[in-house]
């Protein structure tokens, strides 16, 4: 569920007044997970560790550090995958990885694992391009509909769905626009919806008549000035997993609620932030995932039950990165609640977590074909679900009952 582009940008370089950012340190008393490299900047390698290897041994078939990249700062939209780390892991300021070792079910699997901030940490480059420039890269969070955008020059499949529903949302004032529900409402009242250039949602709201042209205004930076500075005349794209929270607790000349409604509600099908791998590796390392997909399944249910220990590497690990982004635990402990509230993780099609519809997979290519035609992409004409996603490596006997 990571943000690699659109509203999670909003905080780089902007401060929120009257919330402080924690210290590396500071929450360690919330975990008996002690972090190394706590009050400094400087590089820190994950002591090694020794212990026994449990029940899962992944030493055998994956690499001796399993890399994944993410598309944003540590956020609880991913802590499942901070939930995997084991005893000391260490954080890197100058490099922006926290690494230690991997666990599953709170035994050592025989392996590293390192997590790679996205975002301002690789220059705002994608996720795909960062697959294909570093072979050390083993996973990446890629969105279903960027998957289709690059699947001629550097495709990927996806191998596991972390959300069921993508957080994306569109969100207005309720004082302003108290007859408002959905954001076909917003058409009506004409009002004008800022939006991040080049998010294919924002041409399927208007293909499909949602909104219209003429309303959508391309010029949102990321930050709450447009919409505080309009006092509600504005609406705005965010995430039902942060803004909601931020907007009413943090922005200063704001804080109040705001209503919103799910983009995947509205009828745009995307599977947001996928588990991916480059398709010309899927072979050689599906020994690993084969192993790997159902740790990773299992770890999403175990952070949704018990996220403290995520959550406080999370927000240690971006006060060290020091990229210009806030986060708290507030913020962290509303995300994990507004993902089981809302359904945003759930089993797929079948009780399984994490599995993908095929169907929902090839209607989301049919919405995005035109699209993608009108911006200039080639979108192959024999592209099908099963180029894009495999539900080979998913465990079905996990699921999540909320």
């Amino acid at each position: 569920m990571s943000h690699s582009s659109s509203s999670h940008r909003r905080h780089l370089g902007v401060s929120r007044t009257g919330v402080s950012r924690t210290g590396a340190c500071s929450l360690a008393a919330l975990t008996a997970v002690a972090l190394a490299g706590c009050g400094s900047d400087a590089a820190s390698e994950p002591a090694a560790y020794d212990g026994p290897i449990g029940a899962v041994d992944l030493s055998q078939d994956c690499p001796a550090t399993v890399v994944v990249q993410t598309g944003w700062n540590p956020q609880a939209e991913t802590g499942f995958m901070y939930h995997l780390l084991g005893p000391d892991p260490a954080i890197d300021a100058d490099l922006k990885r926290t690494s230690g070792p991997l666990f599953a079910d709170g035994e050592y699997t025989g392996v590293d694992l390192e997590i790679r901030a996205g975002g301002p940490a690789i220059g705002f480059q994608s996720v795909t391009s960062q697959l294909y420039q570093d072979p050390d890269i083993l996973l990446g969070f890629v969105d279903a509909d960027h998957a289709v955008s690059n699947y001629a020059s550097t495709p990927t499949i996806s191998v596991l769905a972390p959300t069921e529903k993508s957080p994306q949302i569109i969100m207005w004032d309720p004082a302003t626009y108290p007859q408002a529900r959905t954001i076909a409402d917003l058409k009506s009242e004409d009002v004008t919806v800022l939006y991040r250039q080049d998010e294919p949602y924002i041409d399927y709201l208007t293909g499909s008549g949602i909104l219209s042209p003429e309303q959508v205004d391309g010029s949102y930076d990321g930050t709450p000035s447009y919409f505080v500075t309009a006092g509600g005349a504005n609406a705005q794209q965010g995430f039902a997993s942060s803004e909601p929270y931020v907007y009413e607790n943090e922005v200063e000349g704001w804080k109040k609620p705001v209503a919103y409604e799910l983009v995947h509600d509205a009828g745009f099908p995307t599977y947001k932030s996928t588990i991916s791998v480059r398709s010309d590796r899927l072979d050689e390392t599906s020994a690993c995932l084969e192993k790997l997909v159902p740790v990773i399944q299992r770890s999403i249910v175990g952070y949704l039950e018990s996220p403290d220990h995520a959550n406080t590497i999370i927000v240690d690990s971006v006060a060290a990165y020091d990229t210009g982004w806030v986060y708290d635990t507030g913020n962290a402990a509303y995300a994990v609640s507004t993902m089981r509230e809302l359904g945003l993780v759930d089993n797929g099609p079948t009780p399984a977590l994490g599995d993908f519809d095929l169907e929902r997979v090839a209607e989301l290519v049919d919405i995005l074909r035109p699209i993608y035609a009108a911006q200039g992409l080639t979108i192959p004409e024999d592209l099908t679900p099963e180029d894009l996603v495999t539900n080979e490596f998913v465990d079905p006997s996990v699921s999540y009952t909320g």
